[in-house]
């Protein structure tokens, strides 16, 4: 097979995939192991034939992989494959640029720059954000975990500058204890004490203004130095939204307190005027210091890419440019282009601005904003079936393309939270156990429950009709199963109706 059979060839299989995600398992069903045990224990000596390779990718890889496209996926986050973000990562990778200052490739520079002001407008931030500004801006990382990174470090550079004296052991990252494991792991890369603030259900699991006050206080006595605060629109748990209004009125009296928001998921939603207000979008536009959220999540970009964007880049700059007589450039030196190495923590990036650009000109706003509405719709039909069910609640108020729910019949109204808990935690390992649907679980304050979130572009009203259908048969036979040991109690029976996958 000869290069360009080889192309062709490819592009028809990537097609038949996502043609025939809907008939394949959304879960993969190997071992752990099974690839070594498939394949040599060494590199071949000689070059072998293509059409061998890539059809040793059908039969070993393929059922390997999670299917995280598939209209059945309702777990962890949606995550974006779209044909324009495949081409373009096609286009990107065979010019493989690595991007670390403007001369190297002035298009790799430019085009980001460009399409992080687009992305800015688009979700309506500040034009304090654009990069156009010349003061704050925008820049692609690789995930929300590496903007949270990047974003500490610049807070701590910032802090240290203007507090000399402090030392680093007695600076405090602020968390809450419903963030994003990625602020427990800057703190642990940094080597910095992390502090998670308490969130309550009252509250639906949101931050307020006097928690933080509070906690200031506390740590500040204490002798300690709180420098940055990483607050969450939409967290993985329970799609809460911290009350950053308020929060904001609390660190303007302490002005050293970098607040970094982290819309991983749910910032993209912003592309909608409508969802903009109650997301905290004017508290993040006046006051925080940097914002980011992930297109790979939910705006149909590929794995990776997290848009990250400052208030002020010379805080970024000021803690992150390492210029060696190497790097220098004409241009560098002058100051009349962005050297985007000085804005992140690795020295190359990929061309990662490539795929947003196709996206965004293939689907237009009204494309993005009609698949954002179009997940908000089917699980706001989710969430109300839940309400309305006899077995089923709703944990916390649902969130845009999230609900979270519990198995709690409303026959056996007598059961303890503990009770509850372990029902749930067998009602969920049902489900973890089928292949054709995937769904995670979490615990709210100590209330396990389950997460459902839509967001894969193929899913349809009837998928979460299935959904519904398939919950119900496997709590009914569950509680079939598990009557006479719930609690020593018993209710009202319900019949179990068979259940037949499509």
């Amino acid at each position: 097979m000869n290069a360009e059979q080889a192309g062709y060839q490819a592009i028809d299989r990537i097609c038949d995939y996502h043609v025939t995600l809907r008939d394949r398992p959304v879960l993969s069903q190997v071992e752990p192991g099974y690839l070594r045990k498939a394949l040599p224990s060494s590199a071949p000596t000689e070059g072998e034939d293509f059409q061998l390779i890539a059809d040793d990718y059908q039969k070993y890889i393929i059922p390997g992989l999670t299917h995280w496209q598939h209209p059945s996926f309702f777990a962890y986050f949606p995550t974006s494959s779209t044909f324009e973000g495949i081409l373009a990562e096609l286009y990107a990778s065979s010019t493989s640029n690595p991007g670390f200052n403007w001369s190297v490739s002035p298009a790799c520079t430019e085009l980001e720059a460009v399409v992080m002001d687009w992305i800015a407008q688009l979700l309506g931030l500040d034009e304090s954000f654009y990069n156009i500004s010349e003061v704050g801006g925008g820049i692609i990382q690789t995930s929300a975990s590496e903007s949270v990174l990047v974003a500490t470090v610049a807070a701590r550079s910032r802090y240290i500058r203007e507090h000399p004296q402090v030392a680093m052991e007695k600076l405090v990252l602020y968390t809450t204890t419903q963030t994003h494991s990625l602020g427990k792991k800057a703190g642990l890369v940094l080597g910095l004490k992390v502090r998670a603030l308490g969130v309550t259900a009252q509250d639906d699991f949101a931050l307020r203004g006097d928690t933080l006050k509070v906690a200031l206080e506390e740590d500040m006595n204490a002798g300690f130095h709180p420098f940055i605060l990483i607050g969450t629109v939409g967290t993985t748990s329970s799609g809460a939204v911290d009350r950053l209004d308020e929060i904001a009125d609390v660190a303007k009296h302490y002005p050293f307190l970098w607040l970094h928001v982290d819309a991983a998921w749910a910032g993209v939603a912003f592309v909608c005027p409508e969802y903009r207000e109650a997301y905290q979008l004017p508290a993040i536009n006046s006051y925080v210091d940097s914002f980011c959220t992930s297109f790979y999540k939910w705006g149909l970009i590929q794995f990776d890419g997290s848009c990250l964007w400052v208030r002020h880049r010379k805080h970024l700059t000021d803690a992150l440019d390492v210029t060696p007589e190497f790097l220098r450039s004409k241009h560098g030196n002058a100051g009349t282009a962005i050297d985007y190495r000085n804005w992140q923590l690795g020295l190359g990036k990929r061309f990662r601005s490539l795929k947003f650009w196709f996206v965004l000109r293939a689907r237009g706003v009204k494309g993005l904003q009609k698949y954002i509405s179009d997940c908000i719709k089917l699980n706001t039909k989710f969430a109300q079936s839940i309400y309305e069910s006899e077995l089923f609640s709703v944990v916390t108020k649902p969130s845009l393309a999230m609900t979270v729910f519990r198995l709690a019949p409303k026959s056996l109204p007598q059961l303890r939270t503990s009770e509850l808990n372990t029902l749930n935690r067998a009602f969920y390992a049902r489900l973890a156990a089928r292949n054709d649907i995937a769904i995670t679980q979490t615990d709210l304050n100590g209330v396990f429950c389950i997460r459902m979130v839509i967001g894969a572009e193929q899913t349809l009203e009837s998928d979460v009709e299935r959904v519904l259908a398939l919950t119900k048969y496997e709590a009914m036979i569950l509680l079939k199963n598990q009557w006479e040991g719930i609690g020593g109690r018993r209710g009202r029976k319900t019949d179990v109706v068979p259940f037949h996958s499509h």
